[in-house]
């Protein structure tokens, strides 16, 4: 979720470093409460590193350890073999200003790693690696996490983290859980605008709108624009003639085809052509509402040319304008 909607305040609550005021927090079967912080057998990865600097890496992610009184040979043992999964196994004589930034985290998760604990609690751990390291530093965590096989709570404002990490996820906003389930379904199947717009780049277009019937068929309209409702939808608004919705529709959902004149077929004015890499946007004005959706890079548009586009209809999503709420799912 965004800035300030009650992630890390839910994380902390999970650490007992803040007070659970409302409902119950177990882990497994246990209710954790009244459970101090210390014998919640939790360990946390934060976005600053936290590194001891006047210790080496050896030193820093032993120093848990240590202080738990294990034997110094299983310490050397889970320190090394956590160097070892996470590549920094030279490294162990350097200290913390020595590393680059993606070392340091590595080193973060590698203190937390030898401590094996019941659950992993990381506040947005690459917030401050560079937009490369981060994808690289994705891959180490969910391999670390597929190897453990141990929980991981993880914190982010990143929707793409989201999807590549998780195998469920909870959406916040304003401290309320939004929607919870498999990226799959959450980016498929959002319950409300909010979901939709959160997850996804460029964001899900929008258009507001109301229901019209025409004989049998449910239409959304919006000006001159009229787009048929597939089955699943139109027996869902059927009875709602006049009501103010809104229609979201994904750029990936949305193909342009200057020559198409098949019945979903759409007219717009582009406004202008963004290439990014291997793909390239149109930002099309179509009833006064700008939408973005992709194409091929060998699509030839221009600026301020018509264009005329296809939707998948099967790939609609409609929400109650007043309540933000899908009328579908």
């Amino acid at each position: 979720g965004p800035s300030g909607c009650g992630k890390s305040t839910t994380l902390n609550m999970i650490a007992g470093l803040e007070d659970v005021t409302e409902g119950k927090l177990f882990f497994d079967n246990d209710l954790m409460n009244t459970v101090p912080a210390h014998k919640r057998d939790v360990a946390m990865v934060f976005q600053s590193y936290a590194l001891y600097p006047h210790k080496t890496v050896y030193e820093n992610i032993a120093f848990g350890l240590r202080m738990r009184k294990h034997p110094a040979a299983e310490i050397d043992q889970r320190v090394r073999d956590a160097a070892r999964r996470l590549e920094i196994e030279g490294m162990l004589e350097r200290r913390p200003d020595q590393l680059s930034g993606g070392q340091r985290q590595r080193v973060a998760l590698g203190r937390a790693m030898v401590r094996q604990p019941l659950a992993f609690l990381m506040d947005e751990p690459l917030s401050n690696l560079d937009a490369v390291l981060r994808i690289s530093m994705r891959a180490e965590i969910k391999r670390m996490h597929q190897a453990m096989q141990t929980t991981f709570v993880y914190v982010t404002h990143d929707h793409a983290e989201a999807l590549t990490l998780a195998d469920r996820i909870v959406v916040m906003n304003g401290g309320v859980a939004q929607q919870i389930g498999a990226p799959d379904a959450i980016y498929e199947r959002p319950s409300n605008m909010f979901v939709a717009s959160f997850l996804g780049n460029p964001s899900i277009n929008f258009l507001e709108g109301s229901i019209t019937l025409d004989g049998d068929s449910v239409l959304f309209k919006r000006g001159q624009l009229e787009i048929r409702l597939p089955p699943h939808i139109a027996q869902k608004v059927a009875g709602n003639a006049g009501r103010a919705v809104v229609l979201g529709i994904r750029p990936e959902d949305i193909d342009a085809h200057a020559e198409s004149r098949r019945r979903e077929t759409l007219q717009g004015r582009i406004l202008s052509v963004l290439p990014v890499g291997s793909d390239q946007f149109l930002n099309v004005e179509v009833e006064g509402v700008k939408l973005f959706f992709r194409v091929d890079k060998e699509d030839q548009h221009k600026d301020g040319e018509n264009v005329s586009f296809a939707i998948n209809l099967n790939r609609l999503h409609l929400f109650d304008k007043q309540s933000g709420q899908s009328l579908v799912w």
